[in-house]
Order: C-alpha cells, then sequence, then structure tokens
C-alpha cells in the first residue's frame, strides 16, 4: 500500500501510517511516533522531520514494513531479530517487509568440521564459512532478499573420531549446512600417516611422510568458503607429524622437519577462523584443528574460533581435541600411533539476522 500520488488527503496519509482522530499534519513528520525517520515519497522528496511539512509531501510515500519470522532460537540485539539453529527446521518469513523498513536478512552459514586422523595425524578442516556482514572483508556475501514463505535449514555435523580398530586411520569429513539456496561444505577429514587430507569447505591436513594437505573451497566460491590444509613432516619414518587443517580464515600449516637429536617434530599449525558478531555471544567461526606431534615441545593450538588443539606424543595429551560444537571447528590431529586418536569435528550452525522496528 502507499499514499495515492494524486488527490492526496488526510485520511490516505492516516491510513497509511496510522493515528486516530483528530489528527494533524504535524503528527507526520519523520522521525516522530507515526513516520519513521527516513520515509521518503517519489513525488515530493523526503518527508520534512522539523519545519514547514505539507500534504504533498506524503504523495507516493510508503510506511515501513519490517520482516517477521518464525524458527529457530530467536535473541533480540537492539533493533534486530537473531534466529540460530544448531540442527535442522525451517526459517519461515510471515512478513517480507520492504525497503523503507527491512526486506533483506544478513546470515551467517557455517559447515560441520572435519575431524582429525589416528596416527601420526593431521588436523581437520574447519566447515565451510558463507556469510554476509559482522565479518571482515572479503568473507561477505550480499544481504539476501525474503519473501514470505518457509526456507528450509540444515545444520552440519562435525565429522566422528576415527576409532581405535586400527592404529592408521583417517579422520572423517563433516557435512553441509545450507539456508535456502546457500550451501557451507563440511570440512575436509585430517589424514593419518601417509594420507593426503580430504577436500572441504576448508581442508584437512596430510599425514606425517610428506601426504599433502587437501584443497579447500570445495564450493568454488567466490569469496571463498575456506583454506587448505598444510602437509605432514616429509620423514621416512612414522616419527613424523601431520600437517595442520585449513581454516576460514588461513590455510593450514606444514609439519616442521624433524628435530635432531630426539628425531622430534611439531604438527603443522592450523588456519584461523574469521571473526564475526552476528551472534554477540560469539565472536567468530571455523577454525582448524592443529597437527599431531611427535616428540616435540608441546601441542599444537587449534585455530581460533573452535578448531581443536593437536595431539602430542609423549610430552602431552596423546589424543587431537574436538573442534567446538556449533563453530564448526576441525578436531586435532593425533599424536604417536597406534595409541592416538584425532579430535572429532564441531557442528555447524546457521544464524538469521534483520531489522525488525
Amino acid at each position: 500500500m502507499a499514499v495515492p500520488t494524486t488527490q492526496v488527503g488526510m485520511s490516505d496519509i492516516q491510513t497509511e501510517f496510522g493515528g486516530s482522530p483528530s489528527i494533524s499534519l504535524s503528527e507526520y513528520y519523520a522521525g516522530g511516533p507515526l513516520v519513521p525517520a527516513g520515509a521518503t515519497s517519489p513525488i515530493a522528496g523526503p518527508i520534512p522531520s522539523s519545519g514547514q511539512i505539507a500534504i504533498g509531501n506524503f504523495r507516493g510515500a510508503v510506511a515501513a514494513e519490517f520482516v517477521a519470522a518464525t524458527g529457530g532460537t530467536i535473541t533480540e540485539d537492539g533493533d534486530y531479530k537473531i534466529h540460530r539453529f544448531t540442527g535442522p527446521g525451517t526459517f519461515t518469513v510471515t512478513q517480507a517487509g520492504n525497503a523503507d523498513g527491512s526486506n533483506a536478512v544478513d546470515y551467517v552459514v557455517i559447515g560441520g568440521g572435519g575431524s582429525g586422523g589416528r596416527g601420526h595425524s593431521a588436523g581437520g578442516g574447519a566447515g565451510g564459512y558463507r556469510a554476509t556482514g559482522y565479518g571482515p572483508t572479503p568473507l561477505r556475501g550480499t544481504p539476501f532478499p525474503v519473501s514470505a514463505t518457509g526456507y528450509p535449514i540444515t545444520v552440519g555435523g562435525g565429522g566422528a573420531a576415527p576409532g581405535s580398530a586400527v592404529p592408521i586411520q583417517n579422520g572423517s569429513s563433516g557435512t553441509d549446512s545450507t539456508f535456502s539456496s546457500i550451501t557451507a561444505n563440511g570440512g575436509g577429514y585430517g589424514g593419518a600417516y601417509g594420507n593426503t587430507g580430504g577436500t572441504g569447505g576448508s581442508a584437512g591436513g596430510g599425514g606425517a611422510n610428506g601426504a599433502p594437505g587437501g584443497s579447500g573451497n570445495q564450493g568454488g566460491f567466490s569469496p571463498p568458503e575456506g583454506n587448505n590444509g598444510g602437509a605432514g613432516t616429509p620423514s621416512p619414518t612414522q616419527a613424523g607429524a601431520g600437517g595442520g587443517g585449513g581454516g576460514s580464515g588461513g590455510t593450514g600449516g606444514n609439519a616442521s622437519g624433524l628435530i635432531y637429536p630426539n628425531q622430534g617434530a611439531q604438527g603443522g599449525p592450523a588456519g584461523a577462523g574469521v571473526p564475526n558478531t552476528i551472534y554477540p555471544p560469539v565472536s567468530g567461526y571455523a577454525g582448524g584443528g592443529g597437527g599431531g606431534s611427535y616428540f616435540a615441545p608441546g601441542i599444537t593450538p587449534g585455530g581460533s574460533f573452535g578448531g581443536g588443539n593437536g595431539g602430542n606424543s609423549p610430552g602431552g595429551p596423546v589424543n587431537g581435541q574436538a573442534g567446538t560444537a556449533g563453530l564448526g571447528g576441525g578436531g586435532g590431529g593425533a599424536g604417536q600411533g597406534p595409541v592416538g586418536g584425532g579430535g572429532a569435528g564441531g557442528s555447524g550452525v546457521v544464524v538469521i539476522r534483520y531489522k525488525f522496528q
């Protein structure tokens, strides 16, 4: 609805912007209780917020309408509503809004992280990162225009930690998260000794004995959803370390070469996650898993915002640490096999935010 472009009367203005008799033109200044600031008319230009006002200022003007929706866990942050999905659901738009209020939403879609491998293994890759707003360039999209309909949501699970049936075992890849047509791929698995890391949103690192990391940005998106994993130690024996898992904000690093005289090797550093405050309790998403180490001075930390630490053998926890649930973090790689197991990948999340008043 809009105020007519010709033969405007006070009743037309009241119908569009509200109010009850007796009404006065002065009630309809922009920024007042009836007409939101910024309300415009295609005929007479912006509606004044002070000074002279005329009925003609309202020709073609439209009252602000805002997106209204249901689904997920809903919180408010000032003039914005936030819908957070940690499992499957539907984001149902009950009112599409308009340009004078809101008619598009910001989002973060994070795939499930990959798990680290078992036995001198690499960190898992973080889940893919697709987002608009609230994060650094270039990892941004454009706001998603909505209509009054339901938009299906899926949330990717993190890759399971490898079992103990065999001493050398790759991790598992995470699964995809989706919001309507927007997909963030699951993170790639961390490779065990001699095995290449898995491809994914961000990729897993390669295992010891020189295995390469996998390739990130599985969806081929621009800007990319994630990064490559790092390579394992170029060692001719099992006395080596795994590469770091890729993160949404950086590639996984290569494991160090053997450090003589004790033949120790440090796991590859994890790729960093990306800061994002679309949901204020959380400050970022999708860090990669740290590579598993062998006789190193300490563990390899997971990537910022959700990545799990790598294991170390001996001299520290042998098992890799799990990625953080709800952030899509990659799991850490294991230290020495057959004892050490990689950490599970963290589950993904979908967050949608829009102005509601």
